[in-house]
């Protein structure tokens, strides 16, 4: 059996957080808190769930580049590395934060409401973790099983 991996939604405020499974097939949101503070936290989460490493989000822009945004996720993923003595991998998330927003902002068919805002932020950020982790698995899955990728 192999380990799980931690997925990262780096923000300005906050670090959204989510685990994979242990076959690392599936990413879940498992949560979200503020950014100070956030390796030392993200230190008991990786002991706590035995991960293997960490995928930290790059936002990058829509036409590929690095930013400001993408600096402090670069140096925060750095430092996280330096820290954890985990292989930490940079994984670009362009529009992962707005397609969580989409997701959580959808109404529930069941109750027809939207979350109070609070947890709609806070559910973003995990979501969002989740789509980048996800996304990262997936192409890990196809890149071992040989078939051709293109994205």
């Amino acid at each position: 059996m192999t380990r799980p991996a931690l997925g990262l939604d780096v923000g300005e405020r906050r670090v959204g957080v989510a685990v994979s499974d242990p076959e690392r097939r599936l990413a879940v949101p498992l949560r979200s808190g503020g950014r100070d503070g956030a390796i030392e936290a993200l230190a008991v989460l990786a002991r706590e769930y035995e991960v293997a490493d960490v995928v930290v989000g790059l936002p990058l822009t829509l036409r590929g580049e690095a930013g400001p945004q993408a600096e402090s996720a670069s140096a925060f993923a750095r430092e996280l590395e330096r820290r954890l003595r985990l292989p930490v991998h940079l994984w670009d998330e362009r529009l992962s934060t707005q397609e969580a927003q989409r997701r959580v902002l959808a109404p529930s068919k069941r109750r027809g409401r939207r979350q109070p805002r609070p947890a709609r932020e806070a559910d973003t950020d995990a979501l969002a973790a989740s789509i980048i982790l996800q996304a990262y698995l997936d192409r890990q899955r196809l890149a071992q099983s040989g078939e051709e990728v293109s994205f």
